[in-house]
């Protein structure tokens, strides 16, 4: 039985390794769905507006994971 909750342990720990940097990508996806719908954002100034929050999110939390494993 502890094999397999440290399984499931391993497989969460992928995914969600860093909850603020799955909290903003969530965040920003809502947001720029609810300028596409909303505020008539054309979709594809919408992707482009994604991609770069989402790299700036990974980049962040890049950076901050380096300078935790420095300390």
């Amino acid at each position: 039985m502890t094999m397999i909750r440290l399984v499931f342990k391993e497989l969460a720990g992928m995914f969600v390794d860093d909850g603020s940097l799955a909290l903003l990508a969530l965040i920003l996806i809502a947001l720029i769905t609810a300028a596409v719908k909303l505020l008539a954002l054309p979709p594809l100034i919408g992707g482009f507006v994604l991609l770069a929050g989402c790299l700036v999110i990974l980049l962040e939390s890049t950076r901050r994971a380096a300078r935790d494993k420095a300390r």
